[in-house]
């Protein structure tokens, strides 16, 4: 009567590690682009104020108070932190389905924000410290 399905259809093509890698990447599920970029917007605001901060330190700048670089960063990562899981738990509700269901959000939203931004924080310091600031003090 006809043609197998199998005879009919043009052989699957194996994709390469890197092209798979970049659909994944331009194709990421929304939850985690808003864990991310919150996690991102927070921790780049926080760390462009504390290389200022440590800026200021290393040209000698009289600060009130002394060195408290080890305190200002503790403050800067636990709020980074605090901010991601928070925006994130405000902006990321779980799936509801088709239909009229109601939206809600549970302690996991804000869980996937603390996860986010763990490495985001750790990034955005060494990019800041690491290029950022020879580039200020020259």
């Amino acid at each position: 009567m006809g043609a197998p399905l199998a005879e009919a259809r043009p052989p699957i093509r194996r994709r390469g590690f890197f092209e798979v890698r970049w659909r994944q990447f331009r194709n990421a599920p929304r939850p985690v682009v808003r864990a991310v970029g919150s996690s991102l917007v927070a921790a780049l605001a926080g760390g462009l104020a504390f290389e200022v901060y440590d800026v200021a330190l290393d040209r000698d700048a009289a600060l009130p108070g002394g060195d408290l670089r080890i305190l200002v960063l503790t403050v800067y990562v636990l709020a980074v932190l605090l901010i991601g899981s928070l925006v994130t738990y405000l902006v990321v509700p779980l799936p509801a389905g088709t239909g009229g269901a109601r939206v809600t959000r549970t302690p996991w939203s804000a869980m996937l924000g603390l996860l986010a931004a763990v490495p985001v924080v750790y990034l955005v310091l060494v990019v800041l410290h690491e290029i950022l600031k020879p580039l200020l003090l020259g």
